[in-house]
């Protein structure tokens, strides 16, 4: 969410139609031509959604109890050698797969991959290593990785402040923050506890990869379908570029036979 793009301007339709009308007078002899519109995005097909092999899977909990900490849904021995064929680092790889396998379980229409979250992952923060940042075994992403103010600036979107600078440490700008690249007020409504530590913070890895978890299935609904995937990755980021990345990138972190989300029995 680094690079959210400003608002487009719109015209009333009133104003718009008295634009036409004064063309279309001073082109009484030539005709009057239908208003250029723009070329639609170039938007990508959804790539393969994937989910890993699961560690011995967890009953469901009781009612009121919580779930365990997704790092440790996925299997150990497929997390390594996934690390190794991808260059993702081991503990960001469990946050994404952990919070693919749960959303697979509470989500099933959903349909998403880990190699969506991988993607976006990727762009975000280059998997929480951005500038020298590190993964800590607990999830902890340090130092913590805050994007530009959000002023409004060419490229960015234009957001007052909405959290004190409690999570952004700007007071007076919102900025995305962690791994995830979450502005202050998206998080506010997505916010999930991965980690199970009875907090929600997005510099934690594992709450940051469930929070855009359950983001990209409210967004998009049924993310094995082009429409559904790429309106998920639109609500993340607003950018042909971006949801093109995030798509190349998923689709590269898929090896042939791993069981598909949408095929999931875990």
């Amino acid at each position: 969410m680094t690079q959210i793009q400003a608002p487009q301007r719109r015209i009333a339709p009133t104003a718009l139609v008295g634009a036409v009308l004064a063309v279309c007078a001073a082109l009484v002899l030539s005709g009057c031509a239908e208003p250029r519109q723009e070329p639609a995005p170039n938007y990508p097909s959804a790539p393969d959604q994937r989910l890993p092999e699961a560690a011995a899977p967890a009953a469901e909990p009781e009612p009121g109890q919580p779930w365990v900490p997704i790092a440790e849904l996925a299997d150990e021995a497929w997390l390594e050698a996934v690390s190794e064929r991808t260059g993702i680092p081991p503990r960001a790889l469990a946050a994404y797969t952990g919070a693919a396998l749960l959303v697979s379980k509470t989500r099933p229409e959903c349909g998403l991959g880990w190699n969506t979250l991988a993607g976006i992952g990727q762009v975000e923060s280059q998997h929480g290593t951005y500038a020298g940042a590190q993964v800590e075994s607990d999830g902890q992403v340090s130092p913590a990785i805050i994007g530009l103010p959000l002023d409004g600036a060419p490229g960015l979107a234009e957001i007052p402040d909405t959290d004190g600078g409690t999570l952004d440490g700007d007071p007076e700008w919102d900025r995305a923050v962690g791994p995830m690249q979450f502005i202050p007020a998206t998080w506010a409504l997505y916010a999930q506890d991965g980690s199970r530590s009875g907090v929600s913070d997005p510099h934690q890895f594992d709450d940051a990869a469930l929070t855009a978890a359950v983001y990209l299935c409210e967004s998009g609904g049924d993310l094995t379908s082009d429409e559904g995937w790429v309106a998920a990755v639109v609500a993340y980021n607003q950018s042909a570029v971006y949801v093109n990345d995030v798509a190349g990138h998923a689709q590269d972190y898929v090896s042939p036979g791993e069981p598909s989300a949408a095929d999931s029995s875990y």
